[in-house]
């Protein structure tokens, strides 16, 4: 049985619905509460068991590159210090088994040309494809469930919600079969369909296990929706070759890509924080009666 030891973020995009923050530092490094976006996905990707992260970059993303490396002057001056807690924060971030790989995309066409630029590192296994804007909150974390469908199915799972129907233009959007419980099989892919051409309001929201078979399909994709070469459509021609299934998993997801589901996440994390829960519950129940005495 193949085990997922690899997992892909692709981070190259400009993040430009957070400007001007994200201008010289990358949307990922945006911060929920105390850590990164892209701190929560490497997180996720090593508990459902990767030990290679390959992070495909672009412009002005070494800050990623800094936050997963060792910072020897930091970690002294924190232990010089007895800031014991915070340096075993810092020096968690990635632990001693896993590696931290950075390919760099050379233009930016799309997420399908993203996956395709890690190939060389992924080789011929199955893999986890993690978009750090989709913030999923769950008991088990989303990879490691998706990572256990496969156990049981070995073909490609893509992570999916059903979202709001005049919603389906900002995802990509499965009709699928019902299988059993939270898993279909995919029978169509569509690349952001306008809501009265949607085969249905089933979206794919930013995991995906996919098998090897989805970089022969991308290296022959044109360019699709918004002039990019769409991970969507590699998917939709895989479909010809392999099942492909749909998982709708367990937790809640936060769209960090907006900036209304960022603050969510900033706000419900933050409630949920060991050490600053209980302040800011307190902080945000005067706010409201504040407000509403006005």
């Amino acid at each position: 049985m193949a085990r997922i030891r690899t997992a892909v973020f692709p981070v190259a995009g400009r993040g430009t619905r957070f400007l001007p923050a994200t201008k010289a530092s990358p949307k990922e490094m945006l911060p929920i509460v105390d850590k990164p976006l892209i701190q929560y996905a490497a997180e996720e990707a090593l508990a459902a068991g990767a030990e290679k992260l390959v992070f495909i970059t672009g412009y002005a993303k070494r800050a990623i590159e800094d936050h997963f490396d060792k910072d020897h002057e930091l970690e002294q001056e924190l232990e010089a210090q007895g800031k014991r807690d915070l340096l075993d924060a810092v020096r968690g971030i990635v632990p001693s088994y896993a590696s931290c790989i950075y390919i760099r995309q050379p233009a930016p066409l799309g997420l399908g040309h993203a996956v395709l630029c890690s190939r060389p590192v992924v080789g011929n296994e199955p893999f986890f494809i993690h978009l750090a804007d989709d913030l999923i909150e769950a008991d088990e974390p989303c990879l490691k469930q998706m990572a256990q469908v496969f156990q049981d199915r070995e073909a490609s799972i893509l992570g999916v919600e059903t979202v709001a129907p005049d919603q389906t233009d900002k995802y990509g959007i499965v009709a699928a079969r019902p299988v059993e419980g939270r898993l279909s099989q995919v029978d169509r892919i569509v690349e952001k369909p306008k809501p009265k051409d949607a085969p249905s309001n089933l979206a794919v929201v930013g995991r995906y296990l996919l098998t090897p078979g989805i970089y022969a399909k991308l290296e022959t994709t044109g360019r699709g929706a918004g002039g990019e070469i769409q991970l969507t459509d590699g998917i939709a021609a895989l479909l010809a070759d392999e099942a492909i299934y749909a998982y709708a998993f367990e937790g809640r997801r936060y769209d960090c890509g907006s900036k209304l589901g960022y603050l969510e996440a900033t706000v419900e994390y933050a409630l949920k924080h060991h050490n600053l829960g209980d302040q800011f519950a307190a902080y945000l129940a005067k706010l409201v009666a504040d407000r509403l005495r006005r």
